[in-house]
C-alpha cells in the first residue's frame, strides 16, 4: 500500500491532543462531608469503574476517528499491477462487424459494450498520451495519432461494417503504419472463430490487452444459400428457387416463416422447422414471364441476433448471350431459326470465307456449322478461342474430312464411318445436369430423332445423346474452354434432329454453358470484383451504383466488359442498380458472408493460448461497462482505499457520540 500524499501523515501527532485530555482532567474536585459514609464508598466504587471502561472506550473511539481522518486526507492506495507512463502512443482495434450488434448479458449490444470499453482505456492514460483507432474499416484516420479528445470524437462516429476481417489482416494492418511505436494495444472484439483464420503470435516486445465481448449462448438461424433449379431461364421461364436455412443454435427451431418478396410484393411463404445445428431447404415457384430486372428479398424473424435476417438476390433476364455462326454457304440455317430470339440472344451469321476472325473474343459461343474442312488460318484462330475458355460446337458438313477435323479438334480417335443406316437416337439421362429442369416429365417412352452417324469418336460414356447401340451422337470435350461435336450434319439428308422438339432445349443448354457475362444472383462483400458485359458503351463518362447510397467503383473497360472493383467499404448488404447515364443496365446484390451468422467465440483463455500465452498478453475478463471500468482503473491506476478510511472514520465518530449518550 501506498499514499498519493503522504505529507499528511504529518497530522497523526494530533492522536496526541485526547490522550493528554484523558490524562490530565482539569476539573475542580468538590467535597462533600457526610455523618456516614459507608454505603456511599460502595457506590463511588462501582461508579468509577464504570466512568474509566467509558473514558477507555471514548478515548479509542476518538483515536481511531482522527487515525483514519489523516488516513484519508492522504490517501491511500494499493499499488497498479502495470504502470502508467508519460507520452505513451495507445493502439486500439475495435471489433465493429455485424455481428457486434448481437447483445451481451447486460442487454447491451456488443459495439456499444466496445465503445464504451474502449472509453474507458481512454480515461485512464494521462492528458499527454496518443491513441490510434484501427476499425474493420480500415478508414484513413487509422493511419495517424489523435489526441485523447480527437479520439473520443471518433469513438462516437462508430457503426456497425459489413465487413470482417481475419487476424492476419489485423496484425497486418497495425504492423504498416508505426509499428515500432505501438507497445501498448488493446484488441475488443467479440473474437468470432469463424472469421479470425488462422491466428499467429504477435510481437513479443508489445504487450498485447485482449478485451473479449461475450454473448454467452446464441442461437442463430441465417440464410445458408440460395439459387436458381435453372440458372439461365430463356425468356423468364418457368423456375424454381432454393432456398437453405442454417440453425447454428443449439435448439431445435419450429414453424420458422420465411417470405419471398419480389418487386416488394409478396411472391410466397414457407414454415421450417430446423433441428439444431442442421440445415433445412424449401422451394418458391416464380412466375412464368418474370423478366427484366427483378429484386427478390427473402425475410424471417429471428432474435436476438438479426443482422442477417433479410437476404437478397438479383433475377436478372436482360444479358443476351452472343452467338456466332460460321457456315459454308450464305443460306439460311436450322442455326438461325433456333437462335433468332432476339430478346435472348444476340445472333449473327457468317460465311467462312466472309468471317472477321475479331468477332471471336466477345462470342460466348460459336457454331461451325456445316464445314467440311477447317484451314489452318481459321483453325488457328478458333484454337486460341477455345483456349480462352471458348465455347464452340461443331456440326460437320455432309462429307467431312476427317483429317482436317481431327487436327483441328485435336481428338486421335476420331473417324469416318462412312455410314448410311439411320439410327434412332436413345432417350436422354435424365440425372445428367446438363439436362436438369429441361424435362416436364420424364417419360421412358420419349419419341427420339434418328441421325445417320458420319463422325466416330469411340465410346464415350458421358456423351449428351448416343444412339441405341451405345454409340456417341453428341458429346463435350473439356479442353481449357469447351467443345461440342455432333456426329451428323444438321442436313436432312442426314438428321431430323433439328426438326425434334429437343433440339431446342438442347442447343439453348449449349449456348447457356457458354454464357461468359455470368453474373450471379447475388455477391458477397468479401469478394473483390464483377465483371459485367455491356453492349455500346457510350463515352468516358464511368457507370455508377445506385442504391442506399450511390457510388462510382474503380472500374476498367476490356473491350465490351467492364470490371468493377466491389467497393466494400463504401456500400452496404442489398440491391444497387448499374447505371449508364440515365440508363438503368443491370442489377446487383449483396450479401453479408455467412461466415458472419456464425456465432461461436474464444475465450479469452483460449484466445490467449493461440497468440502463444506469453506474458505479455493479458486478459479483461469482465461483463459491462462499468465493471471494466473498475478493472482498468485498478491495473493502471491502483485500488484506491480513502473511501473505506473515510467509512471507518465517520463510523469511529459515531461510535464516540452513542458511547457519550447511551452509556452511563
Amino acid at each position: 500500500m501506498s499514499f498519493l500524499y503522504p505529507s499528511f501523515l504529518w497530522a497523526l501527532g494530533a492522536l496526541s491532543i485526547p490522550v493528554i485530555i484523558h490524562l490530565f482532567n482539569f476539573r475542580r474536585t468538590i467535597r462533600v462531608y457526610f455523618s456516614n459514609t459507608r454505603f456511599l464508598r460502595q457506590v463511588k466504587e462501582v461508579t468509577t469503574a464504570k466512568r474509566r471502561l467509558k473514558h477507555y472506550l471514548v478515548l479509542a473511539a476518538r483515536l481511531l476517528f482522527l487515525f483514519f481522518l489523516v488516513i484519508t486526507f492522504s490517501q491511500p492506495v494499493i499499488p497498479a499491477r502495470e504502470q502508467v507512463g508519460t507520452g505513451q502512443n495507445i493502439l486500439l482495434y475495435l471489433d465493429n462487424s455485424q455481428s457486434m450488434s448481437a447483445l451481451t448479458d447486460d442487454k447491451t449490444r456488443g459495439l456499444d459494450a466496445g465503445v464504451s470499453f474502449a472509453r474507458s482505456i481512454v480515461e485512464v492514460f494521462p492528458p499527454d498520451t496518443r491513441y490510434r483507432l484501427i476499425t474493420n474499416d480500415f478508414s484513413p484516420f487509422s493511419n495517424t495519432y489523435k489526441t485523447k479528445a480527437e479520439v473520443l470524437d471518433l469513438l462516437t462516429q462508430i457503426r456497425l461494417s459489413p465487413v470482417s476481417r481475419s487476424q492476419v489482416e489485423i496484425q497486418e494492418r497495425i504492423r504498416q503504419e508505426g509499428a515500432k511505436r505501438d507497445r501498448e494495444i488493446f484488441w475488443i472484439s467479440d473474437f468470432q472463430k469463424s472469421t479470425l483464420g488462422q491466428v499467429t503470435a504477435p510481437d513479443s516486445t508489445t504487450r498485447l490487452h485482449l478485451v473479449p465481448i461475450g454473448y454467452g449462448q446464441l442461437s442463430n438461424v441465417f440464410i445458408d444459400s440460395a439459387y436458381l433449379e435453372n440458372p439461365f431461364s430463356a425468356g423468364g421461364g418457368k423456375n424454381v428457387l432454393h432456398v437453405k436455412i442454417r440453425n447454428d443454435g443449439r435448439k431445435d427451431v419450429t414453424q420458422l416463416n420465411l417470405k419471398l418478396t419480389l418487386n416488394g410484393v409478396q411472391a410466397g411463404t414457407s414454415l421450417l422447422d430446423i433441428a439444431q445445428g442442421g440445415i433445412a431447404e424449401t422451394t418458391f415457384d416464380l412466375a412464368t414471364g418474370l423478366s427484366g430486372l427483378n429484386e427478390a428479398r427473402l425475410t424471417f424473424n429471428d432474435f436476438p441476433v438479426s443482422f442477417d435476417n433479410e437476404f437478397y438476390l438479383a433475377l436478372n433476364f436482360t444479358d443476351k448471350i452472343r452467338v456466332v455462326e460460321i457456315k459454308s454457304s450464305p443460306a439460311p440455317t436450322v442455326v438461325e431459326k433456333v437462335f433468332g430470339n432476339k430478346d435472348v440472344f444476340d445472333f449473327a451469321s457468317y460465311p467462312v470465307n466472309n468471317f472477321n476472325y475479331g468477332l471471336l473474343p466477345q462470342a460466348d459461343l460459336v457454331v461451325v456449322n456445316g464445314l467440311n474442312s477447317i484451314d489452318a488460318s481459321l483453325g488457328g484462330a478458333l484454337r486460341r478461342y477455345i483456349l480462352d475458355n471458348g465455347t464452340l460446337l461443331l456440326a460437320p458438313g455432309t462429307s467431312p474430312d476427317v483429317t482436317s477435323l481431327k487436327n483441328f479438334l485435336q481428338l486421335a480417335t476420331l473417324k469416318d464411318t462412312e455410314n448410311k443406316a439411320t439410327l434412332e437416337l436413345d432417350r436422354p439421362d435424365f440425372s445428367n445436369p446438363f439436362f436438369e429442369n429441361v424435362f416436364e416429365e420424364r417419360s421412358v417412352s420419349l419419341a427420339m430423332p434418328k441421325a445417320i452417324r458420319r463422325l466416330d469418336w469411340g465410346g464415350d460414356n458421358s456423351a449428351l445423346l448416343k444412339f441405341k447401340d451405345g454409340q456417341p451422337f453428341l458429346s463435350l470435350f473439356p479442353q481449357r474452354g469447351k467443345v461440342y461435336v455432333l456426329a451428323s450434319a444438321l442436313d436432312a439428308s442426314q438428321t431430323d434432329f433439328f426438326n425434334h422438339a429437343i433440339f431446342v432445349p438442347v442447343m439453348y443448354r449449349i449456348a447457356a454453358s457458354g454464357k461468359k457475362n455470368d453474373l450471379k444472383p447475388y455477391y458477397t462483400l468479401l469478394e473483390d470484383f464483377i465483371t459485367l458485359h455491356v453492349d455500346s458503351l457510350r463515352g468516358e463518362e464511368p457507370l455508377r451504383w445506385e442504391g442506399a447510397e450511390e457510388v462510382i467503383p474503380a472500374q476498367r473497360t476490356v473491350n465490351d466488359d467492364v470490371i468493377f472493383d466491389i467497393p466494400k467499404f463504401s456500400i452496404s448488404r442489398g440491391f444497387y442498380k448499374v447505371v449508364m447515364r440515365r440508363d438503368t443496365i443491370n442489377l446487383l446484390a449483396f450479401n453479408l458472408d455467412k461466415a458472419e451468422s456464425l456465432m461461436d467465440q474464444y475465450s479469452g483463455p483460449e484466445m490467449k493460448q493461440l497468440l502463444g500465452g506469453g506474458d505479455n498478453i493479458t486478459i479483461f475478463e469482465v461483463g459491462s461497462a462499468d465493471a471494466f471500468s473498475k478493472e482498468i482503473k485498478e491495473r493502471y491506476l491502483g485500488t484506491p482505499l480513502w473511501k473505506y478510511a473515510l467509512l471507518l472514520a465517520l463510523t469511529f465518530l459515531l461510535a464516540e457520540i452513542l458511547l457519550i449518550r447511551f452509556m452511563k
